[in-house]
């Protein structure tokens, strides 16, 4: 755990993770005079509340890492290239949540649940990425297969909530289905087309050349990262549903080793990070609304792939299951503080 007398430096402190972040610290205890709350120059000087007061938000620069010990980056790309050189220079370790030094070689990507042993390769003061929110959800649901049987192929949809996008997100699923309810024209603004009512391919960009949008490219690059299997094959669906907050994921594996569904089921027992729901007789499964606000990956319609076939004793490779996890908290905040308690482990 991060020690509680340890200066953090929340950057992007009044975005959605980084309020994230702070909710977190404060669920903690951790003291708010050890908190120092930055964001743009149009945000400073705004106050976020925190254990019972309010932290003022200061103007993100060389200055605001002066005696801190760690910095978690919950802003832009450009931002963390920007200032964690600057951060790591005060002598204050980085975990940053952007994607601007998940591709480096050199900068550990960690899901501690998954690989979290690879901190001890940061250099110092450390520098360490935090994967894309459905990488992390991914990873977390599927590493108590991976350990037990192998997994050598994945397929996957996501179904991405609005908020991944960010606040404005938010307020256009709102106003549009408002506007639908009441016979108005859905205005989309976020997003090229609407998400009230409406389902669509994931907002980034395109590649024309490999029919791949940017996020799919972060799911296959970022899994065979974390995994050190440059060999693994990854088969990513990524699209927008009009869910406020939390994804979900339907991910199909082929395994190394054939197990039975039984043996699939035993593998969650004791898992880091993931809670079974799995009840067929009550249709109880997995829902976003129930992730919504947790730290927990919840995982059910585990099955045999029905198309595969089984050996005599029920085994087969090919397996199915359904995921659930906040993209805010498990998928951002929260793994950059699993992380910063590792360095402190460290």
């Amino acid at each position: 755990m991060i020690p509680s007398d340890c200066p953090i430096v929340v950057v992007g402190a009044t975005g959605a993770v980084g309020r994230e972040a702070l909710s977190i610290l404060e669920s903690r205890n951790h003291p708010a005079k050890q908190i120092r709350a930055v964001a743009s120059a149009r945000s400073a000087g705004s106050s976020i509340p925190y254990s019972g007061g309010n932290l003022t938000v200061t103007e993100a620069g060389p200055a605001s890492f002066a005696g801190s010990r760690v910095a978690l980056f919950c802003a832009t790309s450009d931002t963390a290239r920007a200032l964690a050189p600057i951060a790591r220079a005060a002598g204050c370790a980085v975990v940053d949540n952007s994607s601007a030094f998940r591709a480096d070689p050199g900068v550990p990507l960690v899901v501690p649940e998954v690989n979290g042993e690879e901190v001890v390769r940061a250099s110092q003061p450390a520098l360490v990425a935090n994967p894309n929110c459905s990488t992390i959800l991914m990873l977390v649901a599927l590493e108590p297969i991976r350990r037990r049987f192998g997994i050598e192929r994945i397929v996957v949809s996501t179904y991405q909530a609005v908020s991944g996008a960010g606040a404005a997100a938010i307020v256009e699923l709102q106003t549009q289905a408002a506007d639908m309810l009441a016979g108005r024209a859905p205005q989309a603004k976020v997003f090229a087309e609407p998400c009230a009512f409406n389902v669509f391919s994931h907002n980034s960009t395109m590649d024309e050349a490999t029919g791949l949008n940017g996020e799919e490219k972060k799911m296959i690059g970022e899994t065979r990262r974390i995994w050190n299997d440059p060999d693994v094959e990854v088969s990513p669906m990524c699209v927008r549903v009009p869910v406020i907050r939390a994804h979900s994921e339907s991910v199909a594996v082929t395994l190394s080793s054939p197990a039975s569904e039984g043996e699939v089921r035993a593998a969650f027992e004791g898992a880091r990070g993931v809670c079974l729901i799995d009840d067929r007789k009550a249709n109880k499964f997995p829902t976003p609304l129930q992730a919504s606000g947790t730290d927990t990956v919840f995982v059910g319609r585990l099955r045999a792939d029905p198309g595969s076939n089984r050996d005599a004793q029920g085994r087969t490779r090919h397996h199915c299951l359904f995921l659930s996890g906040d993209q805010l908290r498990k998928g951002a905040a929260l793994n950059a503080i699993q992380i910063a308690d590792l360095l402190f482990r460290k």
